[in-house]
């Protein structure tokens, strides 16, 4: 067994490195970076540039999954131009990947792309699953929408298609939790806005062998990567600082100060998505990590 991962270096990526050498499945990656190559019998890098619309057809060879993660980080400014790298970089790389399939011989059988929740509109109230026809007009929602769109295109080449909705990541190597947990360390944490806002979480160590579970079972279409208990945006930040016995002091951040501080990028911090587990714990997946104490217990 032999997949592909596009993003094997990043705070996903690695962790589904790991768990593939755990599982003896042997991986091909890709990078822009030559310094990152390496050649071990389980564990290949290729080069690629979506932007050139360059990439090394030698890395399908033997691979019959495609783990697709890369994408531009979502957690800088978002300028006109940035804006744009975001969405570029999503499609530029998932098109590479259509043609060089298209172009070639190749032996792959399934897609696994990562999407995410900024799909669904933001709301207090709704409580969304994979089918839920509704889907958020915010930049975010386009971005994931035009992502989707695309990945969709494997099916033209009979391709199996899967999607996995990616909600926040926990993990202390990198992504939004350390951030969070800095100002509760000093003293100077606090929730954000009304603090009622849904946040729709997972464990990276969960979100791998979720990656995997879909790989292995061969299901198709989409599936929402998230742990089946979601918090509001206050209860997050109390279990928290609970977690790391310190007391919150300050009141709530009222959401006109982070606007100005982060520009439009302030609306990853009020946007409200809660979202279902129940379509991928129905196939059998069983989280690790099921509630949110238990999750940051581990890290914290």
């Amino acid at each position: 067994m032999r997949i592909l991962i596009t993003g094997a270096t990043g705070l996903v990526g690695s962790e589904i490195v790991k768990q593939c050498h755990e599982n003896n499945i042997s991986v091909n990656y890709l990078t822009t970076n030559r310094s990152k190559l390496k050649s071990n019998s389980n564990y290949k890098g290729f080069l690629w540039n979506p932007l050139k619309k360059e990439i090394d057809k030698n890395c399908i060879d033997n691979v019959d999954v495609i783990i697709h993660l890369v994408g531009a980080s979502i957690s800088k400014r978002w300028t006109n131009s940035y804006k744009k790298t975001i969405l570029q970089s999503r499609i530029q790389s998932t098109q590479l990947l259509l043609n060089t399939l298209k172009n070639n011989n190749h032996s792959v059988t399934q897609v696994i792309s990562a999407s995410a929740i900024g799909i669904y509109p933001s709301s207090y109230t709704n409580y969304y699953k994979e089918d839920d026809p509704k889907q958020s007009v915010s930049f975010l929602g386009e971005v994931v929408k035009q992502w989707e769109e695309v990945v969709d295109e494997f099916k033209s080449l009979n391709i199996l298609v899967s999607k996995v909705r990616i909600g926040l990541v926990l993990s202390l190597k990198g992504g939004a939790l350390p951030e969070i947990v800095k100002p509760i360390r000093y003293g100077a944490g606090a929730a954000f806005g009304s603090g009622e806002q849904w946040q729709s979480w997972i464990h990276l160590h969960d979100l791998a062998k979720l990656f995997l579970f879909i790989y292995k079972n061969k299901l198709e279409g989409i599936f929402n990567g998230v742990a089946p208990n979601p918090e509001t945006n206050k209860e997050f930040t109390n279990m928290a600082a609970k977690v790391i016995k310190k007391t919150l002091l300050l009141p709530n951040i009222p959401k006109f100060a982070m606007k100005i501080i982060l520009g439009e990028m302030h609306l990853l911090l009020f946007e409200s998505q809660r979202v279902s587990s129940s379509k991928i714990e129905n196939e059998g997946f069983e989280f690790k990590f099921y509630n949110l104490e238990s999750a940051l217990e581990n890290l914290l």
